[in-house]
């Protein structure tokens, strides 16, 4: 290949800095991650063992909504998976 070839292969690389303003959640997306990652974690199960609610339909929630405060803080709203790979919800 010859060096424009190549040139016109390469895509421009973002740097951190660039990525970083990308990726800043806003305040507000912020609160309801936060609350929707509380709710998961503290809420879901007390609920759940008061109502009596099976711990495969507990974690299935929670994973749930693990997920949509993950979309939340991403700003993400399309389908698919789209927890980072360093969460880990279980």
């Amino acid at each position: 290949m010859t060096s424009q070839a190549v040139a016109q292969v390469r895509k421009p690389v973002k740097t951190k800095k660039a990525v970083s303003k990308i990726r800043q959640p806003t305040p507000g997306a912020m609160i309801v991650g936060t609350g929707l990652a509380f709710a998961s974690i503290i809420l879901l199960p007390a609920v759940a063992a008061q109502i009596g609610v099976s711990a495969t339909l507990t974690s299935a929630l929670r994973i749930a909504l693990m997920r949509a405060s993950s979309r939340v803080v991403a700003g993400n709203n399309e389908g698919g998976d789209s927890i980072p790979a360093y969460l880990s919800c279980h």
